[in-house]
């Protein structure tokens, strides 16, 4: 195990956790809209004294390495080099949408009955859908089986009445993330299921990045970038006169 300050910034909340050998011991959380600008660096530096009041040693740095919001991951990824570059730390990014699954894994699924069975594990034919919201009714998704692993590719995927009918068809299916409230009144069938109030946050990181440490999966500092999956259109100003 190790000791890993861990990164969320690709939706509006932003969010960063402090572990050690897989306990989160310190975590916040700012839901005041997209001023990742402001409120992360001070979240870090919290995170950085906490775990030199417990005199631990940082042994990587996790950061959400998208898809979501273009400015976010860009002032996510930026902190966590800083941090790796001065520290000499290890670099692990998480998939925002695969992190997205584990508070579902976890049992939060407020509204949702279908998740597990009666001996209280998750059904095994059960897909799980992260979307996070890209704008009118396109998302930011992909599809993993309850052991995570991916069976469809991240993309970003207009949705229509037609969307997932394929697979609604065998399997349920399980919708969750900001992109996925949209959706409810699009995607219809009785094996179709959403939950309400998950979103990627820094403290569901842990396992995924303690897994990755221990498969020794980390990134070059050097040249990581975010993923953003679509190129940043800058809006054109309007003329005020």
């Amino acid at each position: 195990m190790a000791n890993i300050i861990h990164i969320e910034t690709s939706t509006d909340t932003c969010s960063v956790a402090l572990s050690q050998d897989g306990l989160c011991i310190f975590n916040r959380e700012d839901r005041n809209g997209p001023s990742h600008a402001k409120v992360l660096a001070p979240m870090v530096e919290d995170a950085i004294e906490t775990a030199d009041s417990r005199g631990l040693s940082l042994d990587a740095v996790a950061v959400s390495a998208g898809p979501g919001s273009y400015t976010g991951l860009r002032i996510g990824v930026s902190t966590a080099k800083g941090l790796c570059y001065g520290r000499n730390l290890k670099l692990v990014g998480i998939s925002t949408l695969e992190l997205m699954c584990v508070p579902v894994l976890l049992g939060e699924t407020k509204g949702c009955n279908t998740i597990t069975n009666d001996a209280g594990d998750i059904n095994d034919d059960l897909l799980f859908c992260p979307m996070i919201d890209a704008r009118r009714m396109e998302v930011y998704t992909a599809l993993y089986d309850c052991r995570l692993k991916p069976l469809k590719e991240v993309e970003a995927k207009i949705i229509d009445e037609s969307s997932y009918q394929d697979v609604l068809a065998e399997r349920p299916i399980v919708f969750f993330g900001n992109g996925a409230t949209k959706c409810k009144n699009v995607i219809k069938h009785d094996n179709a299921h959403f939950i309400d109030g998950i979103e990627p946050l820094a403290r569901y990181m842990l396992p995924l990045a303690d897994k990755a440490l221990m498969e020794n999966r980390t990134e070059d500092v050097a040249y990581f970038e975010p993923f953003y999956l679509k190129e940043f259109i800058a809006g054109t100003p309007k003329k005020l006169f």
